[in-house]
């Protein structure tokens, strides 16, 4: 069990971290997914534009292929509505940033209305939960078509293109459900159950348990949403719910749990074969009611609002200073200051170091790579291709990595309406990136967030509640085996947003000192009775045992 520390008297010294914050670490399971998916969005449109010879239009056409990027993670039920989404939103920030540009020709006032957009982006891809790559490719079109020669007559016809793509990227994201239509479900699911051997192989107690364990709860919650946005329950999504249990109960029960044989059915979820009988025992086999612990969009815009300042602000200051110092594409340093708002200042400041490392090499990269692509425009279509592949590649190794690929192409795009000097295109970029990352960070660092701390009591508040409620059917001689099952799924929520908050609060500025005893002593009896929960439902063997009582039923 984790010791509990005393609360300090004032909120300790926080430092800006710097070890770690350029590691490279696993690639994505997936990573191979967007990668392609986006070539194969981006290929086909800009091939046909290069053959008519207008590839000053390829803007437009990557504002839609670009949307390949998202919801690689969520079942295709959920992803075919939230693709569509996704490009009604790009279509809508790409409206506003056309009519803006072909009404006025202000700098200030298109910088203006570009930190407006991008604060509207960050707070609804944050409160939707949109999932990578977020607000920044968002705001990468949006911004970069305010600066874009404009007229009104035009921009039916652009935003026409952008929709064709939009589709076309959908088509192209959809595409793999007629192969492997629950593949993403039983990815989520062998997630959790690899998680939640990590944690069985600490034993509860072992070195890293803490985080082990956070990782494994919050690996079974994304498995339970996966679960739940599938539409109607089919046999295979069942079978999975029957998988994400076991790890639910390896979780609350580590020392008694088989790391192996979790490992062994995450295994078995690859490819297409059939799904791994789990059998549960009596109590619980009929009372699978999965986790719906999402709340309205109202509810998550609030927290949301100094995120939503800090962008605003930040886009804003960045975009003037860029003006002041006379350089030609603003929109680089908004959409660098965009790029840097996290969950907290912590994240925050490692993100500005990634992205300022990651643009400046990624300006040398171009530098090696524009004599090359400007031998023909076919080769420099291929180039951008290429880049985009990449960045796929590389972005979930380490947000710096990706943006070595990301850079360059963003580059080779501008050339796409003619010819650009390396030289001042490479200098401008390194000085917006600085710029954007340095007025940026300083926005975030001035825009306080002091009610973090609120939450975290709001938090502790919700898991306690869960704890007793849970705790009262444990005490009944004959509780009901819906209610108790759904108490546990309740109070396992309850956990796991309370880590995800106090971590969250830990790396802001200027608060108060957090309750992290309170915290601890919250998780070690919410764990204690999440393990009696599920010994009561049967779920782990009586103690002294080393038995339980299996449903054979698949």
């Amino acid at each position: 069990m984790s010791s509990a520390n005393p609360t300090p008297a004032s909120p300790p010294a926080r430092r800006l971290p710097l070890a770690g914050v350029l590691r490279v670490g696993r690639p994505s399971e997936i990573w191979f997914k967007p990668a392609l998916s986006v070539v194969a969005s981006i290929a086909p449109p800009n091939l046909t534009l290069l053959a008519l010879g207008r590839l000053d239009l390829a803007m437009y056409t990557m504002a839609g292929s670009l949307c390949a990027l998202y919801a690689h993670n969520r079942p295709y039920a959920a992803r075919a509505g939230a693709l569509v989404w996704v490009v009604l939103g790009m279509l809508g920030g790409l409206a506003v940033a056309l009519v803006a540009a072909s009404l006025t020709g202000s700098a200030v006032a298109l910088v203006t209305v570009g930190a407006l957009l991008a604060a509207a982006q960050k707070v609804l891809c944050d409160a939707t939960r949109v999932g990578p790559p977020g607000n920044v490719v968002l705001t990468f079109v949006s911004s970069a078509s305010l600066f874009a020669p404009q007229t009104l007559a035009q921009v039916p016809g652009h935003l026409a293109l952008a929709a064709a793509t939009g589709a076309w990227a959908w088509l192209v994201c959809m595409a793999p459900a007629l192969v492997r239509p629950h593949g993403p479900e039983r990815r989520a699911t062998a997630g959790a159950l690899r998680a939640a051997a990590a944690y069985a192989d600490t034993g509860g107690s072992g070195e890293g348990h803490a985080r082990a364990r956070a990782a494994g709860y919050a690996a079974v919650q994304a498995a339970w949403q996966s679960l739940l946005s599938t539409g109607a329950p089919s046999r295979t999504r069942r079978a999975l719910e029957r998988l994400v249990v076991r790890a639910e109960v390896a979780l609350a029960a580590p020392a008694e749990s088989e790391a192996g044989r979790l490992r062994a059915w995450a295994r078995a979820l690859r490819g297409t074969g059939p799904v791994p009988s789990a059998g549960l025992p009596r109590a619980a086999a009929d009372e699978l009611l999965g986790v719906d612990a999402a709340r309205s969009l109202w509810a998550r815009l609030g927290p949301l609002t100094p995120l939503a300042v800090r962008t605003a602000l930040g886009c804003a200051l960045a975009g003037y200073a860029s003006l002041a110092l006379g350089i030609g594409r603003p929109y680089w340093a908004l959409v660098t200051a965009a790029s840097l708002y996290q969950a907290n200042i912590a994240l925050t400041w490692s993100r500005a170091i990634q992205r300022v490392v990651g643009n400046v090499v990624g300006v040398l990269v171009f530098a090696a790579v524009a004599p090359l692509a400007h031998l023909d425009p076919a080769v420099l279509v291929l180039c951008c291709l290429a880049f985009s592949f990449g960045a796929e590649m590389l972005i979930s190794r380490n947000y710096w990595l990706g943006s070595v690929c990301v850079t360059p192409m963003a580059l080779l795009i501008t050339e796409f309406a003619g010819f650009q000097e390396p030289g001042a295109l490479m200098t401008e970029r390194v000085v917006d990136t600085v710029v954007g990352a340095l007025v940026g960070f300083a926005a975030a660092v001035a825009v306080t967030n002091r009610r973090v701390g609120d939450r975290v009591e709001r938090a502790l508040a919700t898991a306690g509640r869960a704890r007793e409620h849970a705790a009262r059917l444990l005490a009944e001689p004959d509780p009901d085996a819906a209610a108790l099952e759904s108490a546990r799924r309740g109070l396992a929520v309850a956990l796991v947003e309370l880590r995800a908050t106090t971590d969250a609060a830990a790396g802001e500025w200027w608060q108060r000192a957090l309750p992290q005893e309170r915290v601890v002593l919250a998780e070690q009896s919410g764990h204690r009775t999440l393990a009696a929960t599920a010994r009561r439902q049967g779920l782990l063997p009586e103690r002294g045992t080393g038995t339980e009582t299996e449903d054979a039923r698949p």
